[in-house]
């Protein structure tokens, strides 16, 4: 069955709240968090006090996805916000390794990010110690763009990879997911639908969560 992480960046932010207990009463899984600081991402989003408050009345896991340069120097912080999962992008990790042992020492699941350009190969050294894997189906920064064919082979090149080490890390897919990209992705073996824009612009948030998971059975 195919997961649904509905993605806060495209929330109504005057409205945070209720757009968390949406999330809380609906079939997704999980509730995802943009974190970007303007450097490694041309965008500002939101904070470890604004992440703590969602943490204080959210009923699914937080999956924290830190657009962030040096993404390591946060793992305590994160932790204290409430995170379950501490989502770092390869390319912002000079020591990807020790990060993702920190992350797991602070008491979270550890997954990695990948651009849309960074290969899939580039995870070989590691996949064994992660949870999940985020293929990025869009350039990371905003939300509302359009989908990146290319990610469905990089699925099917990462399901690969994970079978082949014995990792047990689960893949997640963030940018431009509807009802149109949704089934090639579960097709090449996704796990995880991150989905903003289509959740939160629909006239009916859950039932649009709902028809994604749908698609699974």
């Amino acid at each position: 069955m195919i997961q649904v992480a509905p993605s806060l960046l495209a929330a109504d932010f005057a409205r945070l709240g209720e757009e968390v207990s949406m999330v809380n009463k609906s079939r997704a899984s999980l509730i995802h968090i943009d974190v970007m600081d303007g450097m490694f991402v041309p965008n500002i989003t939101i904070g470890f006090p604004v992440i703590k408050s969602i943490s204080r009345i959210a009923e699914k896991p937080l999956d924290v996805h830190m657009m962030v340069c040096d993404p390591g120097r946060y793992v305590d912080q994160v932790r204290e916000a409430g995170a379950e999962i501490m989502n770092v992008h390869w390319e912002a990790c000079t020591h990807l390794d020790s990060v993702i042992r920190s992350i797991r020492s602070a008491g979270m699941k550890a997954a990695v990010t990948l651009n849309p350009a960074t290969p899939v190969m580039l995870l070989r050294d590691v996949i064994r110690d992660l949870d999940m894997v985020l293929l990025m189906s869009v350039n990371p920064g905003f939300g509302g763009q359009n989908f990146i064919p290319n990610t469905v082979r990089k699925v099917r090149e990462l399901r690969s990879l994970i079978a082949e080490s014995g990792s047990e890390a689960v893949i997640e897919i963030d940018g431009g997911v509807n009802l149109e990209t949704a089934p090639a992705l579960i097709e090449a073996g996704a796990d995880i639908l991150v989905a903003g824009s289509y959740v939160f612009r629909a006239s009916d948030p859950f039932k649009a969560i709902s028809d994604l998971i749908d698609l699974s059975e």
